[in-house]
């Protein structure tokens, strides 16, 4: 990945609905090459897809926890049972494996607290090897879907 390559991923993750032309003028490139170049970005996997960015508080989500689960480690498929079970509920938006203590941590957008405490009573304290649950609420977003530097 060269300098441009970095100058046409910067512009799209500023703006994925760029047309091929608005690219390449912005990265000074003309528009054949422009348009090899961003073919060639989505085929090595640089670029992975494109998509809106919607306020989660426009679909009714105004309210967001951060849930750090510690599993039990008694069988070897309890990360893969519990990472497809998480995989299957729409709430969690994000789920990270950590090193260490806790061993995940989720980003779950609910309702309200009301509907957090269902989702949690209903589906997260009973994914499959969970040993303990810790959940903390999210007040403001501070830094939110940056694009990544170059």
């Amino acid at each position: 990945m060269d300098a441009m390559d970095r100058k046409i991923l910067a512009e799209l993750q500023q703006d994925g609905r760029l047309t091929i032309t608005e690219l390449a003028a912005r990265v000074q490139l003309s528009v054949s090459p422009c348009h090899r170049r961003l073919r060639d970005l989505e085929a090595q996997g640089a670029i992975r897809g494109y998509r809106a960015v919607v306020d989660p508080g426009a679909l009714g989500l105004h309210f967001e926890a951060l849930v750090f689960a510690t599993l039990r480690w008694e069988a070897p498929d309890t990360v893969t049972a519990f990472e497809e079970v998480v995989s299957a509920i729409p709430h969690v938006l994000q789920a990270q494996r950590l090193f260490g203590e806790p061993d995940y941590l989720l980003r779950v957008a609910t309702a309200d607290l009301a509907a957090f405490q269902q989702l949690y009573d209903e589906r997260l304290a009973r994914l499959p090897g969970v040993q303990r649950l810790t959940s903390t609420l999210v007040m403001k977003h501070v830094v939110e879907d940056r694009p990544l530097p170059g």
